[in-house]
This record gives C-alpha cells, structure tokens and sequence, in this order.
C-alpha cells in the first residue's frame, strides 16, 4: 500500500501487516478488540484490520472508484485510528462506527485531494495551450509581415531597402547598424524612417 511506502514504518504499520498475513480465523469478540486496541495493544490493532479492513475498502472503493486509491485510504484509515486511537470511547460507540467515521474524513480528503491535482492540471494544461497558441500566432504574424516588407523593399532607394533589411531581417538595432555600415546614427535613423514610411504608404496604397 502506498501510505506504507511514502512513510517511514511504524508500529501500526507492523501491525497491519501481520494482520493481512494473519488466518481468517474468527478472533476474539469486537468489544474485546476494542478494549485492547483503546489500550494501546498491537495485536488488537492487527486484529481490527483484519476484521473491518474489507468494510472499510469496500466504502472506500465506492466513492473513489479506484483500486489504488481505495487501497491507499485503507492503510491511512487504520493508521490515523491507531494514532488516534486515545480518541476512542466505547460508551459513545462501537469500534466499527468510529472507523467508519474516519474512514469518511480520509475518503472526503482524498476526493478533495483529487480536485485540486485536477485542477492543477486543467490550470497548467490550458496555460500550456495559451502558451502555444499565442506564439503560433505571433510567429504567424511576424512572418506574413516580413513577407509583405520584403515585397515591398524594392521600391525603396538602395540605402533605404539596405538599413530597413537590416533592420526587419537582421534584427539589428539603429545603433548596430550606425557600426556596422559607419553611418552617423542620426542617417540611420532618418533612412529608416523615411524607408518604413514609404513602405506604409505602398502598402496602404496596394491594401
């Protein structure tokens, strides 16, 4: 059982395993179980899983519809009553009822647990989608516009086309360009901006 593996072993958990190596055999009575097992006695302990173990899967099962987790909430059951077990009182009740009444809280936990993992995941995996469909689309759109740009360069002066390409194409900066070609920065800039606005104006002219 998984609680067994995730935690480090226990008396209780000793316990419970010798109760599910244990005989069927018929035992001693409920109430004298559940005397010894108030009382701190493993034996007992063993003795009650081996008697309500199947009652309380049986629950479990049924609201979570998974073996595995059915499982899981068994182990924890019977541990969270050994630990609790100060908590008992025979006079409120039998045994039976009170780990019945735990085995509700871990089973409503477990449920509880299973939403937010659910969630969690939707919240990522609808994340992840944004994600993909936000930079399909900008990608999309970047390359439809440099094919438009470069559609259009031709109709620019020779320095004009040279700065803008560098400037669409190379992903340079103004001030990169200003180094790499050796003009004064301020000729960029106004090549640049001159070339995009008569790319506007043939692009809105041919839209």
């Amino acid at each position: 059982m998984n609680a067994a593996r995730h935690s480090s072993p226990t008396s209780a958990d000793h316990a419970v395993q010798r109760s599910s190596s244990a005989g069927s055999g018929t035992g001693p009575p409920p109430e004298e179980i559940a005397a010894r097992f108030a009382a701190g006695d493993e034996d007992a302990l063993a003795a009650a899983y081996r008697q309500l173990s199947p009652l309380v899967y049986t629950l479990a099962w049924r609201s979570l519809g998974n073996v595995q987790d059915a499982e899981d909430v068994t182990q924890q059951v019977f541990l969270a009553a050994w630990r609790g077990r100060s908590g008992y009182r025979s006079e409120r009740g039998t045994l039976t009822g009170w780990i019945v009444g735990i085995t509700r809280h871990v089973v409503v936990d477990a449920l509880a647990s299973r939403t937010r993992r659910a969630d969690t995941e939707r919240a990522v995996a609808r994340s992840q989608e944004e994600s993909v469909r936000r930079h399909s689309g900008d990608e999309s759109e970047a390359s439809l516009n440099r094919v438009l740009v470069l559609q259009k360069l031709m109709s620019l002066s020779p320095v004009q086309r040279r700065l803008v390409g560098m400037s669409v194409y190379g992903d340079m900066t103004q001030v990169q360009i200003s180094r790499e070609t050796g003009l004064p920065l301020g000729t960029v800039k106004s090549h640049i901006r001159r070339g995009f606005q008569a790319l506007r104006r043939v692009m809105e002219t041919s839209g």
